[in-house]
């Protein structure tokens, strides 16, 4: 709705309520630009409350006991070390992702950041640094963590919320103080946290014709460049918003290495990597020798998905490459063991 429109419904409805002519002036200043950014107009925690759906208590409930609100496990990496995922419950991810797709969506984020933006996939991401002279890989340490409630506070009221809803609304999408890894709200609050990171670091890389993209906190630079220079650079702009990179993954590939980005090979066409088609030919092989039971039983597991999670690293590969014809065998395997597995359920 524009400002004009909103304007004329809420003076009818706000002097037939009685409100004084002062605050109506006072109500409109405040909504003005938030409709501007095109994202909801809400006064207070009363209206937050209505507008996704719970009672105001509820809301209250979930930023008090916050830790109540989340399911809290890890998952193994691939460097054997463990992430900590905090899931929250139905409810409150309802109410994150009502303030995901109104309120967060519309804002813009960098063109250089590709992660968790609607219409940008995955393969953007590769085909922008396929066959370079240098790949540079970077990792933000601790990223999610380090993405602390007052900085979401801080980026709230920037939109022109009040200072008691943007406390609240940051609350909502934090957990023990900073984004939680695995609710709906923390990617998209990490590109709008990084806009002047990845404006400052883009321009520096446009003008020496290097190429930037950042995948959540994955930044990579391909082209012919002095790596050593970019690094500091790097490092003086990641400091500023108290970010710092794991060094340990700091990684520069050559043209006569296999360059990968976000574990994919870019040196001539996207491929995932040769370790991890390696394992799932494997496992492929031994579902036939042995059968899924026997196989099942013999890797220790009791997952109820396990067809349909094998399924879906098998549909990853096909989505970087969808014509390779052995991985287009093996889904068509695991569909039709699906199938039969699903008759015999029931």
């Amino acid at each position: 709705m524009d400002f004009p429109k909103y304007s004329n419904e809420f003076i009818s409805k706000a002097r037939d309520a009685g409100f004084s002519e002062e605050n109506i002036q006072k109500c409109l200043t405040y909504a003005k630009p938030l409709l501007e950014k095109k994202i909801p107009v809400i006064y207070d925690a009363f209206h937050l409350a209505s507008l996704v759906g719970y009672e105001y208590s509820y809301l209250m409930r979930a930023v008090i006991f916050e830790k109540f609100f989340y399911r809290q496990f890890l998952i193994k990496k691939a460097n054997g070390t463990n992430r900590k995922i905090a899931e929250p419950l139905p409810s409150l991810k309802s109410i994150q992702t009502w303030i995901l797709e109104n309120i967060l969506y519309p804002i813009k984020v960098s063109r250089f950041a590709k992660a968790y933006i609607p219409g940008i996939t995955l393969k953007q991401n590769l085909v922008f640094h396929k066959d370079q002279p240098k790949v540079l890989n970077l990792d933000i340490k601790n990223f999610f963590p380090s993405i602390k409630q007052k900085k979401i506070e801080y980026l709230f009221s920037s939109l022109g919320y009040s200072i008691q809803l943007s406390n609240l609304l940051s609350k909502l999408c934090c957990l023990e103080g900073s984004l939680p890894q695995g609710a709906p709200t923390s990617a998209y609050l990490s590109n709008l946290v990084m806009i002047p990171f990845d404006l400052n670091i883009g321009n520096y890389c446009l003008e020496n014709k290097i190429r930037y993209t950042r995948y959540a906190d994955d930044l990579t630079f391909s082209g012919d460049f002095d790596h050593s220079i970019l690094l500091k650079i790097v490092n003086i702009e990641l400091k500023k918003l108290s970010f710092r990179l794991n060094d340990e993954k700091t990684k520069l590939m050559s043209r006569g290495d296999r360059q990968t980005v976000t574990g994919v090979v870019v040196n001539h066409k996207p491929q995932v990597v040769r370790y991890k088609r390696k394992e799932i030919r494997q496992t492929i092989y031994y579902i036939k020798k042995f059968g899924l039971v026997d196989h099942m039983k013999k890797i220790e597991s009791v997952r109820s998905n396990y067809l349909k999670h094998l399924l879906g690293q098998i549909l990853y590969i096909l989505f970087i490459n969808p014509e390779d014809r052995e991985f287009l065998e093996y889904k068509s395997f695991l569909n039709s063991l699906i199938a039969t597995n699903t008759i015999m359920e029931e």
